[in-house]
């Protein structure tokens, strides 16, 4: 059995697989707010619990906010600010008394769908979450990438790419610089410019709607973000050549991207044609906690 934490800012998620991948039990409680031993808490009782009801131990992998930095082995880079600086991989296998694995939800996302979702099958994934921020993994016949850094995959903290007069310096990023992909396709970006260019506050969701319904505004907001989600994809795609690209978070099911994008991204790509594919998260928001526990392979 492979049990799987995903620890989220506002909720925390287990879930049990069996070696088939079918999950045996899956549950959500509220997370602790600004409290890391809280958190911790809340985590082994979980696994206590479940292990208990399904009266067998498993092997547990954590996704969280952040990473954890190889240099000093505490969390960084955390949205979930309580983690950050904190032993959190070494507490936790503590109060567990085993080893767990630990990985950022980004790339648990793309571990997940590189195992038995939307790329399945496919020798390298990079998984994409577009949503409240814009993070990214990579896998690689089925094994997570990581570096000495522990950064893998963090396009969204890269500068848009052939980037125009209008685009530059950009928006100030919460990582120290301007301009970052995050800044422009996260849900947050696609509102400020829709509201900087047209002077009218809305959601992503609801300029969405509204160029569904033929409202021009909406509509040249929602082109101009996909010409910027072509760039910034097709820089990943020169530089790691992936055979499928898989989006999750809320801007995921905006059901044009898988059309409009991939339409355009050939003029940036470094290829007399692009084959690489364009989908759709098969498992949606249940992606981060099924990669958690995908953190321990069959073979392991």
């Amino acid at each position: 059995m492979r049990i799987g934490i995903d620890l989220g800012g506002t909720k925390t998620e287990i879930i049990a697989l069996g070696n088939d991948g079918q999950a045996l039990l899956r549950r959500r409680i509220d997370t602790p707010q600004g409290d890391y031993r809280g958190a911790i808490q809340i985590i082994t009782d979980l696994i206590f619990t479940v292990e208990k009801e399904l009266n067998c131990q498993g092997s547990v992998g954590i996704a969280t906010p952040g990473a954890v930095s190889p240099a000093s082995g505490l969390i960084k880079n955390a949205n979930s600010t309580c983690l950050n600086g904190q032993p959190f991989h070494h507490d936790l296998s503590n109060a567990l008394n085993r080893e767990i694995r630990i990985a950022n939800d980004a790339d648990c996302f793309a571990l997940s769908e590189a195992a038995d979702g939307a790329g399945a099958g496919e020798t390298t994934v990079f998984g994409v979450i577009v949503g409240t921020g814009t993070g990214g993994g990579v896998v690689i016949n089925q094994h997570l990438l990581s570096g000495p850094n522990a950064i893998a995959g963090e396009w969204g903290h890269n500068p848009l790419p052939w980037p125009r007069p209008e685009e530059l310096p950009g928006h100030a990023c919460y990582c120290g610089q301007h301009g970052c992909i995050e800044t422009f396709l996260s849900g947050s970006g696609l509102a400020r410019q829709h509201a900087a260019q047209f002077k009218k506050t809305l959601t992503a969701i609801e300029i969405v709607k509204m160029a569904k319904q033929g409202d021009v505004d909406a509509e040249t907001s929602l082109s101009l973000y996909e010409d910027r989600m072509a760039r910034a994809l097709a820089s990943i795609i020169n530089v790691i050549d992936p055979h499928v690209i898989v989006l999750g978070g809320g801007l995921s099911n905006v059901s044009r991207l898988y059309k409009n994008v991939p339409l355009l991204w050939n003029k940036y790509i470094f290829s007399d044609r692009v084959d690489t594919k364009l989908r759709q998260a098969k498992h949606g928001d249940s992606s981060g906690v099924r990669g958690a526990a995908w953190l321990w392979p069959l073979e392991d």
